[in-house]
C-alpha cells in the first residue's frame, strides 16, 4: 500500500525555485547557505518570493522581537518559541526591548487581515503583517523554511538556517476550511486540537464540526438534554460514542482562536436527524421515538416539517450553539433530504433560515439549499462531482449568480474520506478513487459553470468519519491530500501547476515524519527516500 519512490531531496531543491507562477529574483546563495530551504519550497505557495542574500542564522544569542508589546503579537511570538525551544535548545525570549533578531511587527500596509511580508537577511528575519493571524500565517512559512527536525520536541543538532530574501503572500480566498465528522465515529477535545494544530500549518482557517447525523449528537443542548445523554449515546458500528459539553465545546472553539481557525458548527436538518429522533418522540410526525442507528445508510430521517414543535426545538439548538460560537457562520446541513418532500423541503428552510440571523449568525448549508431560497447573504457548501447532473449544476449557478456565495468541496476531489486507490484499506469509493494528482489538480475560480468567480468564497475539504476511528487514520487520510486543499484556497492561481507542486508537496514529508504524521506515500509524488 505505501509505496517508495527513492528520488534524491536536491532535485527538490533545483525544481522548487521554479514553481510555475511564483516570482523568483537572486542570484545563488552563498555556498554556506545552500543547507537552507529555498523560499519558494513552502506549501501553499507563496504569492511572489524574491531569493537572494545571506541566510539568517537562529542561534543562542536570537531574541523573538515585538516592537509594540501588543497581547496578540506577544501570543504568536510565543507560539513561535513554545515551537523552536525544544528542538533548538535556545532561551529565545519574546521581548519588546532591545535587538530582535526575528521581529515581529503588526501594521503592515496592503497586506489585508491574513497577509504577511517575511523579509530574511544575515541580520534576521522579520514578519510584517496587517493583523495578529497575517503574523501567524506569516511563522507558519518561517516554520516550513526551517529544517523539519524543529518539530521535534528534543533537541537537534541544527544549523537553523533561514535562507536570504522575501516573501509576500496574500491569500486567494477568505474561507480555507476543513470539515470533521465527529457524529459517524466521535473524537475527543485532544484529537479534534491535534487535528486544528495539523491544519494551522497549512493556513487553513475554517474548522466545519459536523456536530449531528444519523449516528450521533455531539453537543449538549440544556434545554434537550437527551441529545447528547442518549442522542450521543452511540456511533457507527456501535460503541459508546460521546458528546462535547459546552465548555468542552469552547476549549475548543478557543484553541481554535489560538491558531486563527474559526469553528463552523452544523446541524444537520431536516435529514440525518435520526439520532435527535430517537432523543424525542414528539419530533416525529408519528410521535413514535425510532431506536438508535448505527449504519451508514442515508436519507431515511427526517424532521417532521408540519409540527409546530419542531421548530421550538430548532430554535432553542441554534440559539444554544450561537451563544457559545463566536465565529461568523452556522451550517444547517440540508442535504441528502430524501424523506422530506420538495415543498417541505422548501417551507422548512424558509422558516429556519431567519432563525440563524436573529441569533447573529450567517446561514450555509449544503448546495440543496439552493433549491429552496437561500438567505440573503448565505453560503452553499458545493459538493457535487464532475459528473453531477447539469441542471443541479446550473441551480446552484443560478444562486451564485444571485448573489449566493459558494464553499467548492466536490466530493471526486476534495472529500477526504475517499479511498486513494481501490487497495486503500480506509475510506469508501462512492465518489470515485482521488488519488493526490487528482485532488489538486484543478481551479476553484474555474470550476463550476456559470458561476462567478466572485462567488466563490474558498474551498473545504471535508472528512466523513464512517471508517475512520482515530487520529491516525484522520492522518492518512487527509496527508498528503489537505496541503493540496489548502494550497487552492490561499495560494494564487497561477502558482499552481502540479509537476511543481509535487516536488514542494514531497518536500513535507520530513516534516510530517517530525510530526508524527502518518501519511500515505502516494507513488505520484517523489518522496524523498525514507530514513
Amino acid at each position: 500500500m505505501r509505496q517508495h519512490h527513492r528520488t534524491p531531496r536536491l532535485l527538490g531543491t533545483l525544481l522548487l525555485v521554479a514553481a510555475a507562477g511564483i516570482s523568483v529574483v537572486g542570484a545563488a546563495p552563498p555556498a554556506a547557505d545552500r543547507t537552507a530551504t529555498p523560499l519558494g519550497q513552502v506549501v501553499p505557495a507563496p504569492a511572489s518570493v524574491h531569493a537572494g542574500g545571506p541566510a539568517y542564522r537562529i542561534t543562542g544569542d536570537t531574541r523573538i522581537r515585538i516592537d509594540d508589546d501588543s497581547r496578540e503579537a506577544r501570543r504568536v511570538g510565543e507560539y513561535l518559541a513554545d515551537i523552536l525551544r525544544p528542538s533548538t535548545g535556545y532561551r529565545l525570549p519574546v521581548t519588546s526591548h532591545g535587538g530582535g533578531s526575528i521581529r515581529l511587527l503588526l501594521g503592515g500596509k496592503g497586506l489585508g487581515d491574513e497577509g504577511y511580508r517575511l523579509d530574511s537577511g544575515r541580520g534576521g528575519v522579520t514578519i510584517t503583517a496587517g493583523g495578529p493571524a497575517g503574523l501567524f500565517h506569516g511563522v507558519q512559512t518561517l516554520r516550513q523554511l526551517l529544517p523539519a527536525s524543529v518539530e521535534k520536541n528534543s533537541v537537534q543538532p541544527g544549523p537553523w538556517l533561514v535562507a536570504g530574501g522575501t516573501i509576500k503572500d496574500i491569500p486567494r480566498y477568505g474561507y480555507r476550511g476543513a470539515m470533521l465528522d465527529v457524529s459517524r465515529h466521535f473524537f475527543t477535545v485532544g484529537q479534534v486540537k491535534r487535528y486544528i494544530d495539523e491544519l494551522a500549518l497549512y493556513k487553513v482557517n475554517k474548522l466545519h464540526l459536523h456536530l449531528s447525523d444519523d449516528q450521533g449528537w455531539r453537543i449538549a443542548i440544556d434545554s434537550w438534554p437527551r441529545l447528547a445523554t442518549h442522542g450521543g449515546s452511540t456511533q457507527v458500528g456501535g460503541g459508546q460514542g460521546g458528546y462535547y459539553t459546552k465548555a468542552q465545546y469552547k476549549e475548543i472553539v478557543q484553541y481554535a482562536a489560538s491558531r486563527y481557525l474559526e469553528v463552523v458548527p452544523e446541524i444537520d436538518m431536516p435529514g440525518h436527524t435520526n439520532a435527535a429522533l430517537s432523543s424525542y418522540a414528539q419530533l416525529n410526525c408519528d410521535g413514535v421515538a425510532p431506536p438508535l442507528y448505527t449504519g451508514t445508510d442515508v436519507g431515511f430521517s427526517s424532521l417532521c416539517v408540519a409540527k409546530p414543535v419542531t421548530y421550538d426545538f430548532v430554535d432553542d439548538v441554534i440559539r444554544e450553539l450561537a451563544a457559545i460560537t463566536p465565529g461568523t457562520y452556522l451550517h444547517i446541513g440540508g442535504d441528502e433530504a430524501h424523506s422530506t418532500s420538495h415543498a417541505d423541503y422548501v417551507a422548512f428552510m424558509d422558516k429556519v433560515q431567519p432563525m440563524v440571523a436573529k441569533y447573529g449568525k450567517t446561514v450555509i448549508g449544503w448546495h440543496q439549499l439552493t433549491g429552496a431560497t437561500p438567505a440573503k447573504g448565505a453560503i452553499a457548501q458545493y459538493w457535487g462531482l464532475d459528473d453531477t447532473s447539469a441542471e443541479e449544476k446550473a441551480q446552484v449557478a443560478k444562486a451564485a449568480q444571485n448573489g449566493t456565495g459558494l464553499v467548492l468541496s466536490p466530493a471526486d476531489r476534495l472529500y477526504l474520506d475517499m479511498k486513494y486507490t481501490a487497495d486503500t484499506p480506509l475510506g469508501q469509493d462512492w465518489a470515485g478513487l482521488v488519488e493526490v494528482k487528482r485532488s489538486y489538480d484543478w481551479d476553484p475560480g474555474a470550476y463550476l459553470p456559470g458561476a462567478p468567480s466572485s462567488a466563490i468564497r474558498g474551498v473545504e475539504a471535508p472528512l466523513w468519519t464512517e471508517t475512520i476511528l482515530n487520529s491516525a487514520h484522520i492522518d492518512y487520510m487527509a496527508f498528503p491530500r489537505l496541503p493540496g486543499a489548502a494550497e487552492l484556497g490561499w495560494s494564487p492561481a497561477s502558482t499552481h501547476d502540479w509537476d511543481t507542486y509535487k516536488v514542494r508537496l514531497a518536500a513535507q514529508a520530513p516534516r510530517w515524519e517530525a510530526l508524527g504524521i502518518g501519511y500515505y506515500r502516494s507513488p505520484q509524488v517523489p518522496w524523498p527516500a525514507s530514513r
